[in-house]
Formats: structure tokens, sequence, C-alpha cells
């Protein structure tokens, strides 16, 4: 019997971008990338752990944003060229790298890589990589889950009810159209808890949520295992905390394991160094230079930024890291082990773009992990569900305001960069509700008009804007993605109100902002 039980989960989410208007957009590739450098990779671990019939037992939380991207065939015809310049970028790599065969060695490590990833893509996974999430969950390797509609930061929203349960309703929807089922779970955007939050969860059919370490040890009875151990609300609805402790072991920038100098530097890349003819597709707009992937030095050490990266050092080194962390694990459960009358639960979570893209190495750790928990007789993989059925009954308590943020509230998200936004989102939410008062049972043309007001008010919510403009480095960017989907809303309200319907800007703009097709607007209306 299992003396303990590790609960990975992959946050997967990006916020919604998407600019048909342009042939390229910066932005845009933070999809290209994620596909290409986390999502592709992982894929190839799970099937690697499935052929040798080893069960993963992983939770993903797919947002509904990313879902939509994933979907959507501009943008997956966008990714297609991306992956054409890639491999026309390392061809010329390994031409240029001739005279130095470890450098060579790596461009034509990255080159078949890239070939690789667009033999997936459009052969094995037939650019539906959402629909081979599916799959996987029906086989019982993965658990996918939801977060909210655009990610908003949920505690933020506390006095407009409406607002939450639109956030909360809209992404369980989107969720089940896009992955067939009704998700059991929801990975609260950022942590981000209030109480009371878990009566929209549990209106909307869920059955757990994670929440930040904080939350369960500031809840409102003293959780008796801490946080290796769910606590159940009042209503039903299960949160399970985050073991931060050893997530740092994990993740951390200072001394977690992607710190060690033995991986390949993400810093380090050519679209920053070679020259500007040479990159040619990869300089963008007003010469701004991204991302190529194309990566050669290990980790800054002792001041030396020189250092050739060695994938078999490197891989080597995870899988000495993934000894580590079971090692860890072990010897945390006997601590707490003998104090708990079930086996203690480890939530370790991670945004999945952690993996690959920027730990590279982090597909061979997570594997390795993964097939040594299963040749251990002291461990085992667990999922939310999973752990539910065993153990059914646990402490009634309700978590306390949180987040995973700095300090573990909501500072990332209200600051003195970002604050000036959320009167205009709240105000937005109100004039909204006062459309759906006016407007209570439309059909046809306004309805239509109506949908897109809704879908832009959504849209205006999401965390990644305010914490893009406390955290940096496309500050610009974000203040422009409020400010554009405000304005939106703002003028379909105000030719609401003088009762006329530019049809012609709002198909433009709904084409761009196409996510959400059964969005219905009247899941605002005040109760």
């Amino acid at each position: 019997m299992s003396n303990g039980y590790i609960c990975i989960v992959l946050h997967a989410h990006l916020p919604f971008v998407r600019h048909p208007m342009y042939e390229h957009v910066l932005e845009e590739n933070w999809l290209y990338e994620a596909i290409s450098e986390t999502y592709l990779p992982l894929l190839r671990v799970f099937k690697s752990l499935s052929d040798d019939s080893i069960p993963i037992r992983l939770t993903i939380s797919v947002s509904p944003t990313l879902a939509s991207m994933m979907s959507d065939d501009l943008l997956q015809e966008r990714f297609l060229k991306y992956l054409d310049n890639q491999i026309q970028l390392g061809e010329k790599e390994v031409v240029r790298l001739k005279g130095d065969a470890e450098a060579c060695r790596l461009a034509e490590m990255y080159l078949e890589r890239y070939r690789q990833n667009k033999q997936d893509f459009t052969v094995s996974y037939k650019g539906q990589i959402t629909k081979i999430f599916k799959e996987m969950q029906g086989a019982g390797d993965l658990e996918v889950i939801t977060t909210s509609a655009t990610h908003s930061f949920l505690p933020l929203f506390k006095e407009y009810p409406r607002a939450v349960e639109a956030q909360v309703e809209t992404a369980v929807i989107a969720h089940s159209r896009t992955f067939g089922e009704s998700p059991k779970g929801m990975w609260l955007p950022e942590c981000g808890f209030f109480p009371g939050l878990e009566k929209y969860l549990k209106n909307n059919n869920l059955q757990y949520f994670f929440t930040s370490s904080n939350g369960i040890l500031h809840s409102s009875m003293k959780a008796k295992y801490g946080i290796y151990a769910p606590i159940r609300c009042p209503e039903g609805i299960h949160a399970f905390g985050i073991d931060l402790k050893a997530n740092r072991e994990v993740s951390s920038g200072i001394d977690g394991y992607p710190t060690d100098y033995s991986y390949r530097s993400f810093k380090r890349d050519v679209g920053f160094e070679l020259d500007e003819e040479y990159l040619g597709e990869f300089i963008y707009r007003n010469g701004v230079r991204g991302q190529t992937g194309y990566k050669y030095y290990s980790q800054r050490k002792d001041g030396d930024d020189q250092r050739l990266y060695d994938p078999e050092t490197a891989a080597n080194k995870a899988e000495e890291h993934a000894d580590n962390f079971i090692y860890k694990q072990h010897k945390r459960n006997d601590k707490i082990g003998p104090e708990m009358d079930r086996p203690p639960v480890s939530v370790l979570a991670f945004d999945a773009e952690m993996f690959g893209r920027w730990w590279f190495e982090g597909p061979v750790w997570l594997e390795s992990v993964i097939r040594k928990v299963y040749a251990d007789d002291k461990l085992s993989m667990i999922t939310p569900t999973e752990y539910l059925k065993k153990h059914p009954q646990n402490q009634v308590s309700i978590p306390g305001f949180s987040s995973w943020g700095n300090n573990g509230y909501a500072q990332v998200w209200l600051n003195s960069r970002n604050d000036w936004i959320y009167r205009h989102l709240h105000k937005a939410v109100e004039r909204l509700q006062e459309l759906v008062e006016r407007y209570p049972d439309e059909s046809g043309l306004k309805e239509w008009v109506l949908n897109q007001a809704a879908r832009e008010v959504l849209l205006s919510q999401a965390s990644d804007w305010p914490f893009i403009m406390k955290m940096g480095p496309t500050v610009p960017y974000a203040v422009q993605r409020v400010q554009e989907h405000l304005y939106n809303f703002t003028q379909i309200y105000e030719n609401l109100c003088q009762n006329t319907v530019n049809t012609e800007w709002v198909t433009r703009i709904e084409k761009k902002n196409n996510l959400f097709p059964d969005l219905d607007y009247r899941i605002f209306k005040k109760s």
C-alpha cells in the first residue's frame, strides 16, 4: 500500500491573442512557442509512458482561451508557418556552424525537433491537440480540468457576483464543448480565492479546486493535516492546497532544479545576438527581436556564460534531480505519515510552460519522476478525483482569502501600476447588467450584438494584463488590450443607448475575438 501520494498539476494557459489583420504579431508567438516547446514535447513524454504501459495520472488544466486558440484554423495555419520558419532558420544555422562541431550538433538537434514537431502536429495529431488531451482523458491517463473563462483574478470581482458567475459558468460550458464532458475540477486563476467563491464553483457542479497553501493554513477551522489532505467546504466541494515547499524545491528560480549549471540557458538566444539581415522573419515590426529557440549555451556559472550546452550531461542531471525529488518525498512522508489517518498527498502545481519552454529539460525530469514513482512501492501518482474516491471523508472548513502571488494575496494584480483598470472593469460589468435589464429577452441582431458585448467584458477581465503591467516586459501591449476591450464594449453600449447598431464594425471585432461561440449575454443578469 502506498504511504504517500503525488498529485502533479500542470496549468496550461495563455491569454487570448489573435490578430487576423496583421501577418506578424510578436505576441502571437506566445502560443506558437508554447505548442512547439511545451505541449508537443509533453505529448511525446505521455506517449512514451503509455507505450510502456505506465499510468500517467497527471492533472492538467487547459484554460478556455488556450483551448480556443489551439482549435482556431487561422492560428493553426500560422503555427505551421512558424514551424517552417524555425526549420528554415535551423538549416541556415547548420551551415553557419559547420566549422564548430559541438555547436553544429546542437543546431542539428533543434532542427530535428522542429521537423518532429511539424510531423507530430500535422500527421499524428492533425492539428487537434485538445482532441488528443480529450482522448487521453478518456483512456484514464490525464484528468483535464478548467479555469475561469478568461483567467480572471476572481477575488477582485467579489462585489460583482454575476461577473464571477459568468467567468465560472462560461468556462464550464466551453470546457464541456471542447472536451466532451463537464470538468470535475477548476484551477482558480493565480489560486485566487475568497470565502464564498466555493458556492459559485459548487453551483456549476465542480467537485474540487486548488488553492494556495496559505488559503488552507488560514482556513475557517485549523486544518488538521495542513496541506497534506484536502478540506471539504460546507457545500461539499473540496479544496486541495499546494505543497509550497515541494513546489519551490522543484521550480524556484533561485535554488530550484532548473537553476543547475548543467541545464540550458533560456536567456541566450540567437534571436538577440545575430545580424538582423540573417535573422529575417525573426525581426518584427520596428526592429523588435524575438526568441528563436536556437540556444547554444548552458546556464551561467561563476561569471562564465560561454559554456556550450551538453544535452547528455543535462539529461543525466534531470535524472539525478528526479531521484532527489523522490528521496525528499519519502523523507517528508516518513515524517508526516505517522501523524495522519491516511497517506499524505503532496500537490505540486506548475505552469505547464515550465516544462520545455522555460526549463528545457523539464519534460525529461517529469517522465523520469513518473517512471520512478511507478517502480516505487511506497509512492503513487494520483489525481484529485482518484484521491476523493479513496478518501471521501475530509475535514469541513473554508479556505481563507489567498493567492499564490507574492506574499499570498492580491498585490501582484492590484498595485500602483495596474489599479487604474478596475474602476473601468467594474463599470463595464454594471453597464452590461444595465443592458441585460433593458433587453432581457432579445433575439436576432440585438442578441448578437449583446453577446459580443458580454464577450468583450469577459476578455477585459483577464488577469494576464494587470500581471504584465506589474511585472513586464510587454506593458504597452497589456494596456492596449484592456483599453481595446473596454472601448469595444463602450461603443456597443453607447450605440444601444441610441438604439443603433454598427453591424460592419461589430462583425469585424467578432471575427477577431471569436471565442465562446455559444455565449449568452443573459449570463450577466442580476439575481
